[in-house]
């Protein structure tokens, strides 16, 4: 590896001591092993390193991805139920019956209550704050309480986490999440198993038009047995929208390219076993606005008030189906809540943050367009950037593993694939 662990080192580490390698020990190694791959030595240097490492974060957005949802949809149950208790106890008071003690906290009327309202009763708890003085839910919001925004700073990730854990353990078993139906960890892995990520970074004028979109997408293959080590890739490559393409390099590239094939350039060498390997990249950047995804329009118009906002969406690429959609918009400081008109699908606004953040949970060909109204005191200019994030199970690029075979006879391989696209940045300036 010649002098690249003496240059690298020091890139990650502040000091050459014990404690300080042990604390960022990931680091190296995650950096090591972009040094080297299968044995060989890459011909890399420290800022690609860098931007390789750096790039290697699908995973992480997917987990944290579908930890918010479940969190959003646990609370969304919560809110559903304290309505109904609500409810029931509006309507007991009209009638002149003994209140209930819903939402008590080890009442005298636990007691006295049956099975399924000493359930209700539990999952009412946390509602008890909307009577107190610190206000857990924004009156008029439709939208569960949300403690983030995905896209951001992996510190605010960090934190986010940290407050919402309790939360997480105590209720996903109550109703399952969206986004775990779409981006489930794969139930039955096979000795050969592969991932299909592609992330997007994505940049548009207020007035329309595509400033940079950039997409990045990878296959990596994970083999756990020995026996199905020396293997090859079918790939079906349908794009039609002109991606480059980058096979590892100890992938044999004529193959590849005649017969879209990636198998080992040495045919008698096998896969490495029990390690993610990155055996195919590619890259689409554009400036095409017929390439954009998914399409936002923020139309600000000025008021005696202050500004009426429409805001609407479209779904350009129909074969696409997005999940758990934020498109989160800048609120000013100091003016208050939005008046929300007709909205579709729910909305929140977040106060501490002074965004209006407006949740879809499916955006696809059949529900592929929709709109917002607010009104609030501002400038057209004070509601931007908007900023958008998504999951999807579905790839943008239609590049996939058709079939595994055997070098030596052809014979197929079982093999499980997990496919997901995830939002790096998706900004409307």
């Amino acid at each position: 590896m010649g002098s690249y662990p003496s240059r690298t080192i020091p890139e990650y580490c502040r000091v050459l001591e014990e404690g300080e390698i042990s604390d960022h020990c990931f680091d190296l190694i995650f950096a090591f092993d972009e040094i080297v791959a299968l044995g060989y030595r890459e011909n890399v240097n420290l800022a690609q390193i860098r931007t390789f490492t750096e790039m290697d974060s699908h995973e992480e957005k997917v987990f944290r991805a579908v930890r918010e949802t479940q969190e959003r949809e646990a609370k969304a149950e919560m809110r559903r139920k304290a309505k109904e208790l609500q409810q029931i106890r509006r309507d007991a008071e009209r009638s002149g019956k003994k209140v209930p003690g819903f939402g008590g906290f080890g009442s005298a009327g636990m007691s006295s209550m049956s099975s399924g309202s000493i359930i209700t009763d539990t999952i009412i708890e946390p509602e008890k704050p909307k009577m107190a003085t610190v206000p857990v839910r924004p009156t008029g919001s439709s939208k569960a309480l949300k403690l983030g925004a995905r896209g951001k700073e992996v510190d605010n990730f960090v934190d986010k986490l940290r407050g919402e854990g309790e939360t997480i353990t105590s209720n996903t078993g109550k109703r399952p999440s969206l986004a775990s139906n779409v981006l489930p960890p794969p139930v039955n892995v096979e000795s050969v198993h592969m991932r299909v990520e592609e992330k997007i970074s994505l940049t548009c004028g207020r007035d329309g038009g595509l400033q940079n979109m950039e997409l990045l997408g990878m296959i990596t293959l994970r083999v756990t047995d020995d026996k199905v080590s020396r293997i090859r890739l079918m790939v079906n490559n349908y794009d039609k929208k002109g991606v480059q393409l980058q096979t590892h390099p100890n992938v044999d590239k004529k193959l590849f390219t005649s017969d879209s094939v990636i198998g080992l350039k040495n045919p008698e060498k096998s896969f490495p076993l029990d390690n993610d390997v990155g055996v195919l990249k590619w890259r689409l950047q554009s400036t095409d606005d017929a390439l954009i995804p998914l399409t936002i329009n923020c139309w600000p118009s000025e008021s005696a008030t202050g500004c009426d906002v429409n805001i609407e969406y479209e779904l350009q690429e129909e074969s696409l189906e997005l999940n758990d959609v934020v498109i989160a918009i800048p609120i000013p400081s100091g003016v208050g809540a939005p008046v929300v008109g007709d909205v579709d699908g729910e909305y929140k606004h977040d106060s501490r943050r002074n965004v209006l953040e407006w949740s879809l949970p499916v955006i696809d060909a059949k529900n592929k367009s929709g709109s917002l109204e607010f009104s609030v005191a501002g400038q057209p200019s004070d509601f931007f950037p908007v900023n958008v994030s998504f999951v999807s199970k579905r790839n943008y690029c239609d590049i996939q593993v058709a079939k595994v075979t055997h070098v030596e006879g052809d014979a197929p391989v079982k093999f499980s694939l997990e496919t997901s696209f995830l939002v790096d940045k998706y900004e409307i300036l």
